[in-house]
């Protein structure tokens, strides 16, 4: 027999965009339910443990250009959860720090996540309109009903939801959202036999050649053994997204043979989909239905960086608190 659950409101997806949202909801006072199909929280801020190694292989880093996440990111700092990685400049040539998380990338979404509502491995394949609210079902056969409903997966997955509830949109609303395009990445992470040559502080941006960053988890304080993380540029990625996956991390790895200066021990591959959105749609939230509320957002609306799918997340939480 399915179960149905009620909560308030409902955030499907457990990224920084979902989980920012949930939290400026659940302080105003609304009863919040977080859920994601992932095992963890923070959606492409991601580790992985090999043979005693860490490798990060999602968001290497994060910046903060606006007030509020600045004071988030500082608040972090100052808790021993985040600590500045490194400083480098941007098109306007001045120089300005990227943080990484302590231990880990996931423990900036672990923060957020504090006090919040949430379940994980719960997958949802449909949301339909159910009197005046929403229910959601999920892949293990129960049912979730809430008052209003906040979107944050990548906007194919969230198209396909809506599909199979057949929800209604306007025809601009739909053009916007299936013209949205995402960048592939195929991350390998390998564990060395020696520490890799890669110099200070252990992150290299590359741009010329398949590989799009290196870096060394080691000398980044992630892994007390040696580990690296290759992530391939979208142009690689999308070219070779249907080979086999052992094929490409080995042809990854030899490209790199001679920047690491350390033989590989053991590597995986995991494959982002939906890396980062190619454009970013310029309000940071999208309203699809007023009653009852239903609002999408991330990165693909507030922008592609960590920064931009908070920045949405509590943007979307500010129209639902309207």
């Amino acid at each position: 027999m399915s179960q149905t659950h009620y909560t308030e409101v409902l955030v499907i997806g457990a990224g920084m965009a979902g989980l920012a949202a949930a939290k400026d909801l659940h302080q105003q006072g609304k009863q919040v339910l977080v859920i994601d199909k992932a095992r963890g929280l923070g959606g492409r801020l991601a580790n992985r443990r090999m043979d005693g190694a860490i490798a990060e292989h999602g968001a290497q880093f994060v910046t903060a250009r606006t007030e509020r996440f600045q004071a988030l990111v500082k608040d972090w700092e100052v808790r021993g959860f985040a600590e500045e990685w490194f400083r480098s400049g941007g098109d306007s040539g001045e120089e300005y720090p990227h943080y990484r998380g302590l231990p880990t990338m996931s423990a900036m979404a672990k923060q957020i996540a504090t006090d919040l509502d949430y379940t994980l491995g719960k997958r949802a394949v449909s949301v339909t309109m159910s009197g005046k609210g929403w229910e959601t079902k999920l892949e293990s056969g129960e049912s979730i009903a809430s008052e209003s409903i906040l979107i944050t997966s990548p906007v194919p997955q969230t198209l396909a939801l809506l599909e199979a509830g057949r929800i209604a949109m306007t025809s601009k609303d739909e053009a916007l959202l299936t013209n949205i395009e995402y960048e592939p990445c195929i991350t390998v992470m390998a564990t060395l036999h020696s520490e890799p040559e890669i110099p200070s502080p252990g992150g290299l941006k590359m741009s010329v050649g398949s590989i799009a960053w290196l870096a060394d988890n080691q000398q980044k304080g992630v892994s007390e053994k040696p580990a690296i993380t290759l992530q391939a540029n979208a142009e690689y990625s999308r070219e070779n997204w249907d080979r086999d996956r052992t094929e490409v991390g080995q042809e990854l790895l030899t490209m790199a043979e001679h920047l690491l200066g350390a033989s590989v021990a053991d590597f995986q591959v995991h494959a982002w989909l939906y890396s980062k959105p190619v454009a970013t749609q310029e309000k940071p939230y999208l309203v699809i239905s007023d009653v009852p509320k239903m609002v999408l957002a991330g990165d693909a609306f507030g922008g592609p960086r960590v920064e931009g799918a908070v920045l949405s997340g509590w943007a979307a939480a500010e129209e639902m608190l309207a």
